[in-house]
């Protein structure tokens, strides 16, 4: 950028120019958009996720305030209703378009990373989290009374035991059910699959050992699964492990059945021979993980506010957001530093306007520990009541001796 160096260019800007936005800022994409082109309002709505911007009119104060990050990214002007339009207005297709390149960028960092562990390998874990809507103003999203919803059905790779990342998303209306959308997110990748009930069906089990990919997935109660051969486990938690059939299957599947820390019942249909019962009742457990990423994004990326009412701006919204998280865990991973990626985001934020140098300055510094622990305070024992005045009242605890 005109003027700056990498050192002194501030930290939000050397941030975003991390994101493969060269195609975006291509005139022919722009020649309608004269004031805002695609490149700069995808970065800014990310800069919002990133910071937190709470709405359009943050975002134009915030951009108002910063008029350095408007000339990094090509900005002039702009107002809110500007922004609320042009949003509603991008073409989905592009922000998804980013959001795999993003990916990219990210499958290329981790590349050598091989799994939660030897054995297991890398995971793709897969499961959905809701949007809720305003139903006055989101008709379009109804589901039944009071419950107007839009789904994000996510798969998240897991590539090590402490790094996961989005790798592939659909967004849907809240009437989609889970068991509808496998054939978005199940490709054949050198990674074992992991789902809960909501996506096993006779249809959709029959096409994944069609296509050879391995899974773990949970199955209802009322799933009908036949015993072939029973293996023997001695671990007290294990009820089954067995090789067994479902209606109309071409292929047995491995059934494993156990009970949690609870006494819940868990069965796990899988086609990994080459783990035992105990490691796929283990394996199982990574689940968890999109849980933990859904609870994230909501809480530290504020994607439970949304920008927009109308389909095309909430499905840019999804992306965007998902787009944000990936860009600081590709961050983080560039820095090589120790803090988890919540550490990370939060110093980001308190630097988000300075220069980068700064930034990289306090996120290297060391932790200085003064302290020497919690001490035993002795009781004073002096008498007497330390406040004056006759605003608040008073009452002095008698002691036991």
């Amino acid at each position: 950028m005109r003027g700056y160096s990498i050192g002194h260019k501030q930290l939000i800007s050397q941030c975003l120019s991390m994101l493969p936005t060269e195609n975006f800022s291509d005139p022919l994409v722009n020649y309608e958009y004269n004031k805002l082109s695609v490149d700069a309002l995808m970065k800014v709505f990310v800069a919002a996720q990133l910071d937190k911007w709470e709405s359009y009119a943050d975002m134009e104060e915030k951009l108002q305030a910063n008029p350095e990050f408007c000339e990094s990214i090509g900005l002039e002007s702009i107002s809110a209703s500007q922004l609320s339009r042009r949003i509603n207005d991008l073409p989905t297709k592009w922000a998804q378009t980013l959001f795999e390149k993003v990916v990219r960028i990210l499958q290329d960092l981790t590349q050598d990373c091989k799994g939660v562990n030897s054995r297991i390998g890398r995971l793709s874990i897969i499961d959905s989290t809701h949007l809720k809507l305003p139903p006055q103003l989101c008709e379009w999203a109804y589901v039944t009374k009071g419950w107007n919803v839009v789904k994000m059905h996510t798969r998240i790779a897991v590539v090590s035991e402490d790094t996961s990342y989005p790798d592939k998303m659909v967004p849907s209306t809240g009437n989609v059910g889970d068991v509808e959308t496998p054939d978005c997110l199940v490709e054949q990748l050198y990674s074992t699959y992991l789902m809960d009930r909501g996506y096993p069906s006779i249809k959709n089990l029959r096409s994944w050992q069609d296509q050879n990919i391995q899974f773990v997935v949970r199955v209802t109660k009322n799933f009908r699964i036949i015993p072939m051969e029973t293996y023997s486990t001695s671990h007290p938690s294990i009820l089954q492990d067995a090789k067994a059939r479902y209606s109309h299957a071409k292929e047995p599947v491995r059934l494993v059945e156990f009970l949690d820390e609870e006494g819940k019942r868990y069965r796990l249909l899988t086609t990994r021979w080459d783990l035992s019962a105990e490691e796929i009742m283990d394996l199982y457990r990574y689940r968890w993980m999109i849980e933990t990423f859904f609870k994230w994004i909501k809480q530290h990326l504020r994607f439970v506010k949304i920008w927009s009412t109308t389909p095309q701006g909430i499905w840019n919204q999804l992306f965007l957001a998902l787009i944000a998280y990936c860009l600081a865990l590709i961050f983080q991973l560039k820095t090589k530093t120790t803090r988890t990626l919540w550490e990370f985001l939060r110093l980001m934020r308190t630097y988000m306007f300075k220069p980068y140098e700064v930034f990289i300055k306090a996120l290297n510094a060391k932790k200085s520990k003064t302290s020497r622990g919690r001490q035993k305070i002795p009781i004073p024992k002096q008498r007497g009541t330390p406040f004056k005045g006759n605003v608040a009242i008073i009452k002095e605890q008698k002691r036991k001796n």
